[in-house]
């Protein structure tokens, strides 16, 4: 009689088995993160996202806040690139850009160069605590003090009729000419302090051996901050880039106290547009429709911006 051949039998092998629990238990961890964020992200879509939603909503409808709405379809968007106020308002967010983000983060960066190397020095501490003053200031209260000091009378023309300059006296935030870079030099004020302390840290961050071999390699001052300080402090700068960037576009307060959109139309801005078109004019749906796409250049300039960040090495 023939043998008969030994069924085979299957068992689990215990590395499959170990990792179909490793794997079970870190889809259960995960499914805990996101349980913990689930307050978070409540909050976010009830007091943002659905905001956001119904600016989106209005912005295709003519609605003056009161009366019943008609729809407008993308109308109110189409406004925006034929009106040539609303077009020069975004054009005064860029000019912008240069006074609250590029001229701050350099002025920062060599402060920060200059008072690290002297960090010995008596009164440094001070010096870094008033240029961070404006960043706790009120900007209603900034505004105001810096409208007296661009006064026809007020501090800076006295100081230039004290040098001989009195041909160059005017009204700095009435002159058509000069509104806006007046603006402009007060958000450089505003932004230096923050920049400056975030790259102080950022330098605290960079190790000593970096700059003892720069040293060694007989680098100078100006050779080393190039050669060590800058590209350590790439994320510190993008970081100060994002902020400033967003700084400049979100301006209104500033704006509004101490120009309120003139001479004529000469320092209007986007956020300064959406409160005169949904509060002034009756225009709610251009006002939410203006609103709508200075969000998406901050999200835009933000995404791009973020592209500076370095890459983490897993290191």
């Amino acid at each position: 009689m023939a043998a008969t051949a030994p069924r085979p039998t299957t068992r689990k092998r215990p590395a499959d088995a170990s990792r179909r629990r490793t794997a079970g238990r870190r889809d259960r961890v995960q499914w805990k993160g996101y349980l913990y964020a689930l307050p978070a992200l409540t909050v976010l879509a009830v007091f943002l996202l659905v905001p956001l939603g119904q600016l989106v909503r209005i912005s295709l409808y003519h609605w003056d806040g009161l009366s019943a709405s008609t729809w407008a379809g993308l109308a109110n968007y189409t406004e925006i690139a034929r009106d040539p106020q609303l077009r020069a308002s975004f054009g005064h967010s860029f000019v912008l850009i240069f006074f609250f983000a590029l001229v701050p983060i350099a002025l920062a960066l060599a402060l920060a160069a200059v008072t690290t190397r002297a960090a010995r020095l008596r009164g440094v501490s001070v010096f870094r605590a008033v240029i961070f003053l404006p960043q706790v200031v009120a900007m209603v209260v900034t505004a105001t003090a810096w409208t007296a000091v661009y006064a026809p009378e007020g501090v800076l023309n006295k100081a230039l009729n004290t040098v001989g300059l009195e041909s160059v006296n005017r009204s700095w935030l009435g002159d058509f000419g000069t509104a806006l870079p007046a603006v402009g030099l007060i958000g450089t004020w505003l932004e230096i302090g923050l920049c400056l302390v975030l790259f102080i840290a950022g330098i605290g961050q960079i190790p000593r051996e970096l700059y003892e071999a720069a040293k060694v390699d007989g680098a100078g001052a100006v050779r080393e901050f190039f050669a060590v300080t800058l590209p350590g402090l790439r994320g510190q700068i993008t970081v100060a880039l994002t902020l400033t960037v967003i700084a400049a576009l979100r301006t209104f307060d500033l704006v509004y106290v101490a120009t309120h959109g003139g001479p004529g139309n000469a320092t209007s801005l986007p956020a300064f547009e959406v409160y005169n078109r949904a509060f002034n004019t009756g225009q709610v749906g251009s006002a939410c429709a203006i609103a709508v796409v200075l969000t998406g250049v901050i999200l835009l300039l933000t995404f791009l911006i973020t592209k500076l960040q370095p890459e983490d090495d897993g290191s």
